[in-house]
């Protein structure tokens, strides 16, 4: 089971948005994927807290995978899939063979910060086919907003993150707004985090 300090410190507060954005639907069984799940934390956080949504995490790693697994079984969350392979810069086809309009809710948790620009164009098309009509896209994480960085630790990740792989860095919301848009989706809520991050929920038209 790996460790996460900060996914620790941001799983309440994600809990309180995810429980927000949601709240409307829970008499309903939902279907949700997470994109890049990392260590788990998060998801059988999320899966104990709302037992109407079955989440579906996923990661390029088999180390977090694996990681995912010991956190279902330490947790014994019912609502939490096996985690598959899925690399979200990859067409939605081969996205573990999830369907068309299947996914009630896609989330994306400092994701398209340690990415390159390649995955956030995959998260938004892969989003636009695989969320069902008004079905929502949140992200989260620090971001520039009209290509301007604050503050200043923002700044020094930027830089850092570039330093580790110039492809990396924190993505501009308006960008991120126009990617939506060219997949059939709207930015609807910007909702202001601790730590000076943001969480982004775009719904599919």
């Amino acid at each position: 089971m790996l460790l996460s300090p900060a996914a620790e410190r941001s799983q309440d507060s994600l809990l309180s948005v995810l429980w927000e954005i949601l709240e409307d639907q829970s008499h309903h069984e939902l279907f949700g994927l997470e994109l890049g799940s990392g260590t788990g934390q998060h998801v059988v956080h999320f899966a104990q807290e709302m037992p109407f949504v079955t989440w579906q995490p996923s990661d390029i790693t088999e180390e977090s995978r694996n990681s995912i697994i010991a956190y279902i079984g330490a947790t014994k969350a019912k609502t939490v899939l096996e985690p598959v392979y899925l690399d979200a810069s990859e067409p939605w086809e081969k996205w573990a063979g999830l369907p068309q309009s299947s996914c009630d809710i896609i989330i994306a948790i400092n994701l398209l910060q340690y990415s390159a620009f390649s995955t956030a164009e995959g998260v938004f098309k892969g989003s636009g086919q695989i969320l069902k009509q008004n079905g929502l896209l949140m992200t989260y994480g620090p971001y520039a907003i009209n290509g301007t960085i604050t503050p200043i630790c923002n700044e020094q990740l930027d830089q850092t993150l570039r330093q580790m792989n110039p492809e990396w860095g924190l993505p501009d919301i308006d960008v991120l707004r126009q990617l939506a848009f060219s997949n059939g989706m709207r930015m609807e809520r910007m909702i202001e985090m601790p730590e000076s991050n943001k969480c982004l929920v775009f719904r599919r038209l």
